[in-house]
């Protein structure tokens, strides 16, 4: 009883070993996905300048390079001790026509008294009456002037134009400065890269094309992507400019040169599925059908992955495996497995 169950358990293992076999892999030449490494600059899409409203000397600056700045944030204020005078002045002069108005409308009320009683003539109360309505108007006039005094004054705060890192400050507190001088340049963000493509590739870009960074160039344990969103149209010293936005690209250095890869067309290559090479030694290997039924171990170059919806393991094969060979899976013998149908390379 004991001996036909370990035989029933042994046909188990072998029907579910022979249930999970992987099928052979027949290799076929496809088109693979070109990419070539070309450098790429951290730009700002604008360097915008911040600059002062009115002319004075700065009192406060505080922001320094590198700094973070959203939109109206105040990066310095300009003060000029004569916009502070001529409101004090103009504050004099508004209570001085006020006390004159005070006065007139006294006049204007005894006037009106002495009329009603008869004791004095209509040309005094129309005086009264004018010299109310102009003392009336001039302290809504010096108002006024008060008012652009003080615009003046708060338009000394140099506010900042757009989110973004400050790049330079090309002047420190109490420097002398006057209406349009600038305070400081910021880099509006999100940074973009700028690539400049050697002519003989830039005929197979196009807005929208991905573009790649390796993990070593973010400082990062994977890498990231982005898309092309704009060529110009002038070829500047035999290479190509366009624009690529990048995620990620927060903490980079405005001029820092990074490697990216872009698509340059496609080739003529072998794709096959990573788990069919096998490494022994520092080699890879895979296992391929002879034609006389038996199985030989080649060495092969792998190439970078290239995985696609047939194939989302796959791996470029540089060399070593030719079209219309039959590939092996790792560990199996060489009838297990049926053959994988034509058509199943990249």
């Amino acid at each position: 009883m004991r001996l036909a169950s370990l035989l029933f358990v042994c046909c188990l293992a072998g029907l579910a070993a022979v249930a999970h076999a992987e099928p052979d892999f027949t290799v076929h030449s496809g088109d693979i996905a070109d990419e070539k490494a070309v450098f790429a600059t951290v730009e700002s899409p604008n360097v915008v300048p911040a600059r002062s409203r009115i002319g004075g000397t700065v009192a406060s600056l505080s922001v320094r390079q590198g700094d973070t700045v959203t939109p109206g944030q105040v990066i310095a204020v300009v003060g000029d001790a004569k916009l502070l005078l001529q409101i004090n002045a103009l504050d004099a002069q508004i209570a001085g026509l006020q006390s004159t108005l005070a006065q007139a409308q006294t006049d204007l009320v005894r006037a009106d008294t002495l009329f009603r009683q008869g004791a004095g003539p209509r040309t005094t109360l129309d005086q009264a009456r004018t010299a109310v309505e102009v003392a009336s108007a001039a302290p809504r006039a010096r108002t006024a002037e008060r008012a652009v005094a003080q615009q003046n004054l708060d338009e000394g705060q140099v506010l900042a134009p757009v989110t973004g890192r400050v790049l330079t400050v090309p002047l420190t507190q109490g420097t002398v400065v006057l209406n349009g001088d600038t305070i400081a340049t910021i880099g509006e963000q999100p940074f973009l890269l700028r690539l400049r493509v050697p002519e003989r590739h830039a005929v197979f870009l196009k807005p929208g094309d991905p573009v790649r960074l390796a993990a070593e160039q973010l400082g990062a344990r994977q890498g990231t992507s982005g898309r092309i969103t704009l060529i110009y149209p002038q070829i500047d010293e035999g290479r190509v400019v366009a624009d690529a936005t990048v995620t990620d690209l927060g903490s980079y250095f405005v001029g820092d040169r990074v490697l990216v890869w872009i698509s340059a067309g496609t080739r003529q290559g072998y794709v096959i599925p990573a788990g069919y090479v096998e490494t022994r030694f520092g080699l890879d290997y895979v296992r391929l059908r002879a034609p006389g039924g038996g199985v030989t171990d080649t060495p092969v170059q792998r190439g970078e992955p290239q995985p696609s919806p047939t194939l989302p393991e796959g791996l470029e094969i540089l060399s070593g495996v030719h079209s219309g060979d039959v590939l092996i899976y790792p560990g199996q013998s060489a009838g297990a497995g049926p053959g994988r149908p034509a058509g199943t390379g990249p």
